[in-house]
């Protein structure tokens, strides 16, 4: 009875006029996840560092716009700050000899810090649209929409046009195969270091826009960043991959993880609708990432099996055929 009085009491139209803030949401989170597949794809480093300069970017917009910035300025100074938190992630990993993961780490926790002072001292600071001139806010979530798909679509663009040239293969070849990179006379020190100055950048620019939508920004704000760029990115391929098979393109990979940051936040939207526990939200990302990981390997396996059953039913079929022909 309960679970009816809940369920019997949901209004579809309270979800269809949510969904723009989730798809507002969603694209800008795309646009961190754009950030982390550098990283995480391209490059092939579990780079803890998002977390921190997430907030960075956020911190960073928000501070230089109540300093009388113009908010692309901004934006353009947050992107500079996160490619240096990028960069001395990098440096300690190539530099000082530490594990990928805890270079990370390290630049992450000290980040919190660095983004407390940049907020003076404060552990968030509100920016209203009234005041000031903002690319992006969520009192006109339509236009907002179109400005963070805009933003992505852009990147996606320069992207897909980056990695195609030589210093852009080399962040690839580094990623896919260090050893032949090295061989083949590429730095990949220098590589490890630019690739995660580059999406800590984007990732830092995410986080402008996000501060700028919501309307402040907060030193923790881009906790839990990692783990819903990395759904971005696996929901983004799974689906793309159901749907283009194996004419998947290096462009479509690149707008997957957009897609599936819109994906992400519809799916915690409908959760959020459907009045289940707020405090379990972890939970069921942990559970939605852990579907859409196993989809593949569960689908391959499937598939072999069923492959496997039908050659040894035509083995049998062909073994009872010889047979009936021998005593014939």
């Amino acid at each position: 009875m309960n679970l009816l009085a809940i369920f019997g009491g949901l209004d579809i139209t309270t979800l269809l006029n949510a969904a723009p803030g989730y798809i507002a949401q969603g694209a800008i989170w795309g646009i961190m996840a754009l950030g982390l597949y550098i990283s995480y794809r391209l490059l092939d480093f579990s780079d803890l560092t998002v977390d921190g300069s997430f907030a960075t970017g956020a911190a960073v917009t928000v501070m230089l716009i109540l300093a009388g910035w113009p908010a692309w300025a901004a934006m353009i100074a947050a992107v500079v700050a996160g490619m240096l938190a990028g960069f001395v992630t990098g440096m300690l990993h190539t530099a000082l000899g530490i594990a990928p993961i805890l270079a990370g780490i390290l630049t992450q926790i000290a980040l919190y810090s660095i983004n407390l002072h940049i907020l003076g001292n404060k552990p968030n600071q509100a920016i209203s649209v009234d005041k000031y001139d903002l690319i992006i806010s969520l009192r006109t979530v339509n236009t907002a929409i179109f400005v963070a798909l805009a933003f992505a679509a852009a990147l996606v663009a320069l992207f897909y046009w980056f990695f195609g040239t030589e210093a852009g293969s080399a962040v690839r070849a580094t990623g896919c195969n260090p050893n032949m990179a090295k061989a083949q006379g590429i730095n990949i020190s220098a590589v490890k270091v630019f690739a995660l100055a580059l999406s800590n950048g984007v990732v830092a620019l995410a986080g402008g826009l996000l501060a700028q939508y919501q309307g402040f920004a907060d030193a923790q704000m881009g906790r839990g960043a990692i783990v819903i760029g990395l759904a971005s990115i696996i929901i983004g391929e799974v689906i793309a991959e159901a749907i283009f098979s194996k004419h998947m393109h290096f462009l479509i990979c690149l707008s997957s993880a957009v897609f599936g940051g819109i994906i992400y936040y519809v799916v915690m939207g409908v959760i959020l609708w459907l009045k289940l526990p707020t405090n379990d939200m972890k939970l069921f990302t942990a559970i939605i990432v852990a579907v859409f990981l196993a989809a593949p390997y569960l689908k391959n396996k499937y598939h072999t099996s069923f492959s496997a059953l039908k050659r040894r039913n035509r083995a049998e079929a062909k073994k009872d055929a010889l047979k009936e022909s021998g005593e014939a």
